[in-house]
């Protein structure tokens, strides 16, 4: 058998065997067979198919002389699991059936069979080797999820910790199986965030840094990440697990005696435990103990407490220490009983005994050395202007800090801080007259931070005296006014200065009358009243009445002194005795005329009648509301509802029928109890209706056939009405109705109908006449 892949091989193939059968016959040699055999066939795992999918065509140089049939054996063909491979027995054609997976089995070892139609062997069976081509389907997984690796404090960078592996079920002859590993995350980042590295390749971690003291640290948490393709985080898959390193003691701190410290600038804190024995009888005047300090602390920031039940000795803060003057205190002590000694008694040499407390250094806050600090400037002070630098100082002079400044609080925001000298410079123009601005001074708070740990800050008050300049020009109150147009020596408008400047810009004020126009001087005066700004305005001859603008002009005092001209609205009026202006003439002043004031009235008397009539016609038709019938339940009503019906009657001229069906009771008290659902409301149609007959409403029961009948005449004479028989308008159709429905109303007629009649019953039967009135000549 011989490997087939392309019809030129065979064919050559076919050439070479034909010159060598002619040299062995030649030669007078039998033809030895040859062994042949085949590549193996690469087959890639998880192909999508479509299978069938043809691997390899083999065949027997002796199919053209006999017909050949082939077969394969071996695992995936006859042999567990079966069926992988199959092959077509006449072409020689092989193929694989489904998606192989390489994780399962990565080689198939077939064996091809070549037989006669007899069953007869005429080749010798061909291996067939079949590889699995490998793809990156399977993630790195680690054994555990969480390992566990120690390393001792203080240990040199490169020393080992642990070992982590992950397995890839992936061919690892290739990139798809090797596993590379680095590190995510470390937890905590004391005392740098890498104290960790691992080998990339083997899972080694391994120490990077020095620094690992199990005082401060104890524990590492550490993710590590592996990803196959050598670690092509584009291509590759990953997978994580976590890392536990616990750093283990050594004997790395020497014993060290308790030391007695107080920290500064705080008070009540016992410091210090001194302890005594005697041996006299307990908790009395012999065996109490007083304590006192004779030297080390001349300004007493110490006393010592008795504890009535131990009788030691607390050495307790009394006055704040400050480190920055005294850091260590060096106490000495001396102890007696409450009674004194018995004649003859010694003191012990023990009684006196040495206390060294030492002072620790705490952090304090900024202060400003003058708070609050005053400056003085001009208003109008322009933004960018340098005010002055105000600096905050550290308490702490052996501590390498610094200040950073910020504001507080500017309410104005007018000033800006340097952050780092504490330079005020104005962001705005200072004014004066700002309502921020109290008794001439503005305030602003700033901040001063220091870098310690823990940070302190302190604050400090900037205080900005504002000079005044004459910024603002006066002006008059009031704006309005009235007078009398009479000439009157005492009669006069008071009109006084008013200016947000202070002295020396003020007053005393400078009042005048306008040159132009002359009719101004000619017809008013203005002159001041005692004091700095107060005047009076008076007419200068006879005004009739109406509303005048007065131009003033008001100047301060201020250099260079500042004017403003105000117009004041002056109404001169008639006025009665006692000077004030009467009602006519207030009307009169205000410039309306009598034809104004008659179109005004009129326009009154109109919009109340207009009030009036639409108040009428509200009640008039609320009246025709209330008087509308309340029959029947809206949700019976015909004009929104289908009605069906099991019969429609044999027609008009079916007129047996019981008309006490159709009757109104005489009462409707069981109609108002009937529970809801049973009442109903009809309204007519709104259409003409004039020549139908007005019936009561509510007809007599006797009256209901005429009713019908005289509605059924006016429609059919109605030559306006719409497109439908008549309009009949039922109110009440009764309770309790034995027929229950207009079902009733049906036809017992059963022989051949004479419609000739129709003619008679006017122009909207005339078709119905046509039709049935002459169906014999039809």
């Amino acid at each position: 058998m011989i490997f087939r892949s392309q019809r030129k091989r065979e064919k050559e193939g076919r050439g070479r065997r034909k010159r060598r059968q002619q040299e062995i016959r030649s030669k007078g040699l039998r033809r030895q067979k040859r062994d042949w055999v085949i590549p193996p066939v690469n087959v890639p795992e998880n192909s999508r198919g479509p299978f069938p999918q043809m691997l390899v065509s083999i065949r027997s140089d002796q199919d053209r002389n006999i017909s050949i049939r082939y077969s394969i054996t071996g695992v995936g063909a006859d042999q567990p699991p079966n069926e992988v491979f199959s092959i077509d027995p006449v072409a020689g054609k092989m193929f694989v059936t489904k998606p192989l997976d390489r994780e399962r089995r990565s080689s198939y070892h077939l064996r091809a069979h070549a037989v006669n139609m007899n069953g007869e062997r005429v080749e010798s069976p061909i291996d067939l080797y079949i590889y699995v081509i490998d793809m990156n389907d399977n993630r790195p997984e680690f054994k555990n999820q969480v390992y566990n690796g120690s390393v001792d404090e203080g240990s040199k960078p490169g020393t080992f910790v642990m070992h982590l592996a992950a397995f890839d079920h992936d061919d690892n002859t290739t990139a798809n199986g090797m596993v590379r590993y680095r590190i995510l995350s470390q937890t905590p980042h004391s005392p740098i965030p890498n104290m960790f590295t691992i080998n990339s390749e083997t899972g080694d971690i391994v120490t990077v840094a020095a620094g690992l003291d199990r005082e401060k640290v104890s524990q590492y948490s550490i993710i590590v990440q592996a990803t196959d393709m050598e670690g092509n985080l584009n291509f590759g898959l990953s997978n994580t697990a976590t890392a536990i390193i616990s750093v283990t003691d050594i004997n790395d701190n020497p014993p060290e005696l308790t030391s007695r410290t107080v920290p500064e600038n705080r008070i009540n804190v016992a410091v210090a435990n001194l302890t005594v024995i005697d041996r006299d009888q307990p908790r009395s005047p012999n065996w109490n103990a007083v304590y006192r300090i004779i030297s080390g602390d001349p300004i007493g920031h110490f006393t010592i407490i008795t504890d009535p039940h131990t009788n030691d000795g607390m050495v307790t803060v009394v006055k704040p220490v400050d480190f920055e003057q005294n850091r260590a205190f060096m106490l000495t002590v001396v102890v007696n009983n409450q009674a004194p000694l018995a004649s003859g008694i010694q003191s012990s040499l023990q009684s006196t005994s040495g206390v060294t407390i030492s002072v620790v250094d705490i952090n304090e806050p900024p202060f400003f050395p003058t708070n609050p600090k005053s400056i003085r400037f001009e208003e109008g002070v322009p933004a960018g202007t340098s005010l002055t630098t105000f600096s905050a100082s550290d308490p702490d002079r052996f501590m390498q800090q610094s200040i950073r400044y910020s504001k507080l609080a500017d309410p104005a925001e007018w000033l800006s801080i340097n952050t780092t000298n504490g330079q005020i410079v104005t962001t705005a123009t200072l004014d004066r007259e700002s309502i921020y601005v109290k008794n001439n001074i503005y305030e602003a708070t700033f901040l001063a931070v220091d870098n310690g740990s823990p940070m302190a800050s302190g604050t400090g008050t900037l205080q900005i005296y504002l000079i005044d300049v004459n910024d603002n020009a006066p002006s008059l109150l009031p704006r309005e006014s009235q007078i009398c147009e009479r000439i009157n020596r005492n009669a006069g408008i008071n009109i006084t200065a008013a200016d947000s400047d202070t002295d020396p810009n003020v007053g005393p004020f400078v009042f005048e009358l306008p040159t132009f126009p002359a009719s101004i001087r000619r017809n008013w005066t203005v002159s001041r009243l005692n004091g700095e700004g107060t005047a009076r305005c008076r007419l200068g001859g006879y005004l009739k009445p109406g509303v005048y603008e007065v131009p003033v002009i008001v100047s301060d005092s201020g250099n260079p002194p500042l004017s403003n001209r105000s117009v004041i609205k002056v109404k001169v009026c008639p006025c009665d005795e006692n000077g004030d202006c009467t009602l006519v003439g207030a009307v009169a002043a205000a410039g309306l005329g009598t034809g104004a004031i008659i179109a005004i009235l009129i326009c009154i008397i109109i919009l109340l009648s207009m009030v009036l009539v639409f108040v009428v016609w509200m009640k008039r038709r609320e009246k025709e509301r209330q008087t509308k019938q309340l029959l029947i339940d809206p949700e019976d009503d015909v004009r929104d509802n289908i009605l069906k019906y099991d019969e429609e009657g044999g027609g008009e001229e079916d007129q047996d029928y019981d008309l006490s069906q159709l009757q109104q009771p005489d009462s409707l008290e069981h109609i108002i109890s009937k529970p809801l659902g049973v009442r109903r409301v009809d309204e007519r149609p709104i259409i003409p209706e004039s020549q139908y007959p007005i019936r009561p409403a509510v007809p007599h029961p006797g009256d209901i056939g005429d009713f019908i009948n005289e509605g059924l005449r006016a429609a059919d004479n109605d030559p306006t009405a719409p497109p439908y028989d008549s309009l009949l308008v039922f109110d009440y159709e009764g309770s309790g109705s034995t027929a229950g429905s207009v079902s009733s109303l049906n036809s017992s007629s059963t022989g051949d109908q004479d419609y000739d009649y129709l003619n008679d019953w006017g122009p909207r039967f005339k078709k119905l006449a046509d039709m049935y009135g002459g169906g014999e000549d039809d």
